[in-house]
């Protein structure tokens, strides 16, 4: 495969990607969880590389794929950069009462990385800030009516996407600084429908009231990042890196619908109770840090930290008002190349990498603590066809996690806490070019 076919399969992922923009934002199969906040919100942003390796990067400088976790490693940028991700995963969700199995498949960002001068370079791309994806049903006797039954229903759908540019550039030897200018926006649609019958009188002829909430967010976020780097001997490095992502408010509207409709979901009658209410939600700080080790050839191995503010979350004054918490990540991980230059064997030439991250849920019901805990890893695996000027690889990610702990308290009602089992896969593509090359006569 020459790397002028790869292109064109990456253009044509390209042009599919922008035609469906309602692919980002979307979730990966019924997750309850995100009916809380704005979604599930991913603790790290980077590509398949850092996510095969429990997400971190923050001080791991790499010249062939993009690293934005930390915009000031976009410095590092060596060639011009594509790449392209796709993210399938499938889930087990239960409590201590029932379970459901769940997936999908989703576009999951794609980004370019540029270097403008030899202490400048630059990012671009579109990816997910969060995703809202949940549906679930409860049916349960009215109190203090002995015929009477209720069936409520839950769902949502819908999430958030960041076009972001970030910019790293070099102020000292070793030290650099970056800075991500994001544009987020995006809708989520919630609606609880509530159904009551008799037994006697039987579903089939009962009516569903439905309440629809449309909200719209949308506004630009700032995040700084800085990196040094100092050689300890001549075959090993130290890096140190950090981010900060600034406490930010996200202009927003809310539409609110009340409806009733019948069993076959005909609308029977339909009134606005809102429209265009203005309002804004309110992102949480966030800092990180990170130590790496490498050789600058075949290696590296790095230890992230990160905190986040949750519990200074704000969604309207009358939407979604339940608490969330400050969160705290850490993860571990590396990757190795035996040979990159190898001639004989072509496994030597695929980088391989490892990771695993224990993080904490923003959530805390009756006072628990649920706890992210995941395994990952990868592979990129290079184009045969790559030369000094251009060069491909396909990249391979795969991560197993479990969510929350559906025995962390049994004295809650309909079930206790929800667990959800995942096993996440990535697949993506990256392209390496190197541009404006002055001709020259032989």
């Amino acid at each position: 495969m020459s790397t002028k076919s790869f292109a064109g399969l990456l253009g044509l992922a390209l042009l599919g990607a922008f035609t469906v923009p309602r692919s980002f934002g979307q979730g990966l199969g019924n997750s309850p969880y995100s009916r809380l906040g704005l979604g599930d919100t991913p603790a790290t942003s980077g590509g398949i590389r850092q996510q095969s390796m429990g997400g971190v990067g923050l001080a791991a400088p790499n010249g062939q794929h993009i690293n934005d976790l930390n915009p000031a490693l976009v410095y590092y940028t060596s060639r011009t950069t594509f790449e392209i991700g796709v993210t399938g995963q499938y889930k087990e969700i239960s409590n201590r009462l029932a379970s459901q199995k769940d997936g999908s498949v989703n576009l999951g960002y794609i980004s370019m990385a540029l270097p403008i001068s030899k202490r400048w370079a630059l990012s671009l791309g579109l990816r997910p800030y969060s995703s809202v994806d949940y549906s679930n049903q409860l049916t349960e006797a009215v109190p203090g009516e002995d015929e009477l039954r209720s069936i409520k229903q839950y769902e949502g759908k819908g999430g958030l996407t960041q076009v972001y540019l970030a910019q790293g550039v070099q102020v000292a030897k070793g030290l650099t600084l970056g800075l991500t200018s994001a544009y987020t926006f995006g809708s989520i649609d919630h609606e609880a429908k509530s159904t009551l019958y008799t037994e006697e009188g039987g579903v089939e002829n009962a009516t569903t009231t439905v309440i629809n909430d449309h909200l719209y967010y949308s506004d630009f976020t700032f995040r700084l990042g800085a990196h040094y780097r100092v050689p300890l001997n001549e075959k090993l490095n130290l890096n140190a890196g950090g981010t900060y992502a600034f406490s930010s408010k996200l202009d927003g509207t809310h539409d609110q619908t009340l409806l009733r409709e019948d069993i076959e979901g005909r609308a029977i009658e339909s009134n606005a109770v809102l429209s265009g209410q203005k309002g804004y939600a309110t992102l949480p700080a966030t800092a990180q840090f990170g130590l790496s080790l490498d050789n600058n050839k075949t290696w590296s191995v790095s230890l992230d930290a990160g905190h986040s503010k949750w519990s200074e979350f704000t969604n309207f004054s009358t939407f979604n008002a339940t608490p969330l918490h400050n969160t705290f990540r850490v993860a571990s991980g590396g990757e190795i190349t035996p040979d990159p230059a190898s001639v004989d064997s072509y496994f030597k030439r695929i980088t391989y990498r490892l990771g695993v991250s224990v993080e904490q849920m923003p959530y805390r019901p009756a006072g628990q603590v649920l706890y992210d805990r995941a395994l990952s890893w990868g592979f990129t695996l290079p184009v045969p066809t790559s030369s000094p000027l251009e060069s491909a690889g396909v990249n391979l990610g795969f991560t197993v996690g479990i969510r929350g702990n559906k025995d962390a308290n049994s004295e809650l009602p309909q079930g206790g806490v929800i667990q959800e089992r995942y096993v996440r896969a990535q697949l993506g593509f990256s392209l390496n070019n190197r541009w404006f090359i002055k001709r020259r006569l032989e």
